[in-house]
């Protein structure tokens, strides 16, 4: 039953500093042994434990975070969610994720805040326009929402942009889809964690996997800083630090970790009605509910596990955005941060069993994670669940590697990943 609150109660409750409040979700001490483990506390790992056992009726699951939940990635992006991608297999991917966030505030009885705002793509040149023509038609064929804007209809959506002759970067027109936007990152999170424990997982916190259990040949369990945790089915969805992780299990994967920062201003009246992103520029940003400019670009190009950005690349990302909106450079920088994206040869996902049998892969998402997070629940609960892959990420196993048989989805961003 959900219960309800008044304006009044909701008052006396923050003066109260909140001590009427049930928590969302247990804090319990590890069982020795579960039907499955999942390592990884942000969004696509509580993803995963909350359709195990919506889909597919295994309750007796632990996620085990080292941190806090969303204290990863999913607290560290910026919360852009569409799926104008151009390969089939990618499309699909993440218009089905799209197609869960539409109803996720629903689903999860817990408002994700998800804005459907629509993202637009600026075009910088007439080459360029034949090009988004292309694009926006294998879209379409992909079964995608996508159309070519004109000069006239980029300027009626986002009359704040640099227009003037002396632009820099001339816009020739835009790429637009309309059912894209951004949701709250860490009520994606919380939603997640509170519909999985009410299914009775086990959330547990600040607990670090130490190494893997592995006996005959086979991955049986985990050893952690609480102690040994025993499954015949662990997945593995720790985003930037999957890598490290996978060294633990005896592995390597073809994946090197860089650091995404983006960056807020303070809040102004609304000002921005869509995500703009302007490869050009290699800069990206929408105005948050709060009236912030929430602002990103391209990746570090030095390989990282730091959670923060540098002042160059902080340089190019907002001289990027003053090219685009220069009325805007008055306003002052509120936060800064950075995520650790894990990047592949094609900058598309893997999915799959790993190396080590028993160990299941959710990794390689990028910059992507965020707005994957809902299909990547449903995919690794499914090989945890039956061993075998959806259909939606057969795609994305790690032998394509070995076979050559590349998504290589490295313009899909946009901007340079």
């Amino acid at each position: 039953m959900t219960r309800h609150y008044s304006a009044l109660s909701l008052l006396k409750e923050g003066l109260a500093n909140q001590k009427g409040w049930q928590p969302a979700w247990r804090s319990p001490e590890p069982k020795s042994r579960y039907d499955a483990i999942i390592i990884g506390g942000g969004g696509h790992g509580l993803a995963t434990a909350y359709y195990l056992a919506k889909m597919h009726g295994v309750t007796n699951v632990a996620v085990i975070e080292k941190g806090w939940l969303g204290g990863g990635n999913t607290g560290r992006n910026t919360t852009t969610i569409r799926s104008n991608y151009f390969y089939p297999e990618s499309s699909d991917l993440y218009d089905y994720s799209m197609k869960l966030y539409e109803g996720l505030s629903k689903e999860l009885n817990y408002n994700i805040m998800f804005s459907q705002h629509g993202v637009l793509t600026m075009v910088h040149s007439k080459g360029e326009m034949e090009i988004a023509a292309r694009l926006v038609n294998a879209m379409q064929i992909n079964g995608t929402d996508a159309e070519i804007l004109s000069l006239a209809e980029v300027k009626e959506k986002v009359p704040l942009y640099d227009f003037s002759p002396s632009a820099r970067y001339p816009v020739w027109g835009g790429v637009w889809q309309g059912r894209a936007g951004s949701a709250r990152h860490d009520a994606v999170a919380w939603g997640y964690a509170r519909g999985a424990d009410r299914f009775g997982v086990d959330i547990i916190q600040n607990c670090e996997v130490t190494e893997f259990i592995i006996e005959g040949g086979r991955c049986r369990g985990v050893m952690t800083s609480k102690g040994p945790i025993r499954s015949d089915h662990v997945g593995l969805a720790v985003a930037g630090h999957t890598s490290q992780v996978a060294k633990k299990a005896g592995f390597d994967l073809p994946i090197i970790s860089y650091t995404l920062q983006a960056c807020v201003s303070e809040p102004v009246k609304p000002a921005l009605g869509c995500t703009v992103l302007a490869p050009a520029t290699g800069t990206y940003v929408n105005q948050s509910a709060k009236g912030e400019f929430v602002i990103g670009g391209g990746i570090d190009r030095t390989p990282s596990y730091a959670q923060r950005g540098n002042l160059p690349q902080l340089e190019v990302v907002l001289s990027g955005l003053l090219e685009m909106f220069p009325s805007i450079g008055q306003l002052k920088l509120m936060r800064q941060w950075g995520g650790v994206c894990d990047v592949t040869p094609d900058s598309s996902p893997i999915f799959g069993e790993s190396p080590l049998p028993g160990l299941y892969l959710s990794c390689g998402w990028g910059t992507g994670g965020f707005k994957a997070i809902p299909a990547g629940g449903v995919m690794l609960a499914h090989l945890l669940a039956t061993g075998k892959h959806h259909d939606l990420s057969k795609a994305f196993d790690l032998d394509r590697f070995r076979t050559g048989r590349l998504i290589d989805e490295a313009a899909g961003s946009g901007i340079p990943h």
